[in-house]
């Protein structure tokens, strides 16, 4: 990870850390390293989130762009995968999303993506940040006519709806579908898009306030659309979170079906059909074992990444295979999309649902969850990474992987982003993983904290 940008692009608490100072700058300096390949006046789209910050922060972009002389055109409230989408149906030279994602309104955070629609690369993250924190006097800022300009785009979300509608081939007429939109960016879209292809929808979380995206909602706590659905018989529901690059499904029972268990429904038809490249699907670490459990079952190879989107897209790109993700509901369809979209997850289910005739609750039954502890050690931060080193630590994991065996696992690994050590154990029976899990988290206790 670079100084500014982490696996998430620039992120922090909004206007304290992610300030309008450092907005403008990265806004600057995008605008002048896109000018210079680009030639004069590069377009940059924005998008942003419902985020009480995302306005000011998005005029300190603007500000930045066009004093470098690019030109900014704002999309407004828009998914992240809609500037993905966008930036390349108009022809742009980058798209820049002001979100935070998943994460508490409190926080904001900057993305950039490519002409290409791909976030971008490390070396141009590099680049940008040398001339903010290094040379930043190097930046022409223009004047007189070259100054850049703002535009606001009125049809980003027709035509981005509109783009996803020609995705599908099945029409969803008489499903019923719950929608959780997380207070977020799906507030302008989802509606629009499964009543166009029929359905008949119902929202909840969605009304924004600009304090309440995520908040006790969202895939990120589905429990209240667990609930709503089940006692209003939908046939389905379905979570966003705040920037709607995340999808969950609840079934028509009210059962959770996570990321594992749509990528596992989605494989399975894909191969029938031969549209799985290489009969592969990508996956993390994370990924319970019921997942794999699944692959050997049905002769799909599953190809292991680290934790993060970024890592999971850069194996498929590398492998050049079309499905992958994460449990939490982030999944890629490289054939359509060069970001995780949520709500282009959702249309794949229920296709899937008509065109097979199906519940999600009976095709979810091709994959049986493994059991899943997860515990959360905190450690001091000059304690980080330490655990590694330790004989004792390492000692009593290693003795626990060895007398699970094949009926389970231990993945113990800090986050990247605090100092915390998340201590996850997956097997047969519960009560066995959940002692060796409090075991582990608390010998980490006592030897770091």
């Amino acid at each position: 990870m670079g100084r500014l940008f982490g696996t998430e692009g620039v992120r922090g608490i909004a206007v304290k850390e992610l300030t309008t100072e450092l907005s403008m700058q990265i806004g600057k300096a995008l605008s002048f390293v896109l000018g210079q390949s680009a030639g004069k006046h590069p377009t940059i789209l924005i998008g942003k989130d419902t985020r009480l910050s995302s306005d000011v922060l998005e005029a300190a972009l603007c500000a930045g762009i066009c004093a470098a002389g690019g030109d900014a055109v704002c999309l407004g409230v828009v998914p992240t995968p809609a500037v993905a989408c966008l930036v390349q149906q108009r022809s742009a030279q980058a798209g820049v999303m002001i979100s935070a994602s998943h994460n508490a309104a409190e926080f904001n955070g900057i993305k950039i993506f490519g002409a290409d629609g791909y976030k971008i690369t490390d070396d141009m993250e590099t680049l940008i940040e040398a001339f903010i924190l290094e040379r930043p006097k190097k930046i022409t800022v223009v004047q007189g006519r070259e100054v850049g300009r703002i535009y606001h785009d009125e049809n980003a979300v027709y035509d981005y709806v509109t783009h996803l509608e020609s995705l599908v081939t099945e029409r969803f007429d008489g499903l019923r579908i719950a929608i959780d939109c997380a207070n977020g960016c799906t507030c302008t879209t989802a509606m629009e898009l499964f009543t166009r292809l029929g359905a008949q929808v119902y929202r909840i979380h969605a009304e924004p306030d600009g304090l309440n995206i995520n908040l006790d909602c969202g895939s990120t706590h589905i429990g209240h659309l667990m609930d709503f659905v089940a006692k209003n018989q939908f046939d389905i529901g379905l979570a966003f979170d705040g920037d709607g690059d995340r999808c969950l499904a609840v079934d028509e029972t009210g059962e959770l079906v996570d990321g594992d268990k749509l990528m596992a429904i989605i494989a399975k038809v894909w191969k029938e059909q031969g549209r799985l490249n290489k009969d592969s699907v990508v996956v993390t670490v994370m990924s319970n074992l019921g997942f794999t459990s699944f692959a050997k079952m049905n002769g799909i190879r599953r190809v292991t990444s680290n934790i993060g989107d970024r890592y999971v897209l850069d194996k498929m790109l590398d492998g050049g295979y079309n499905l992958g993700g994460e449990q939490n509901g982030h999944i890629f369809f490289l054939d359509d999309a060069t970001t995780g979209d949520g709500q282009l997850s959702a249309l794949r289910i229920l296709e899937i649902m008509v065109s097979k005739n199906k519940t999600l609750s009976a095709l979810a039954t091709i994959m049986k969850r493994f059991p899943q502890v997860m515990i959360n050690v905190r450690i001091p931060e000059y304690q980080r990474e330490n655990w590694k080193n330790d004989e004792v630590i390492t000692s009593l994991i290693d003795r626990r992987e060895a007398e699970l065996g094949d009926e389970g696992r231990i993945l113990v690994r800090e986050s990247g982003n605090e100092p915390i050590i998340r201590v996850m154990i997956e097997g047969h029976e519960f009560n066995r993983i959940n002692k060796l899990a409090l075991e582990i988290s608390e010998l980490i206790r006592q030897r770091l904290c």
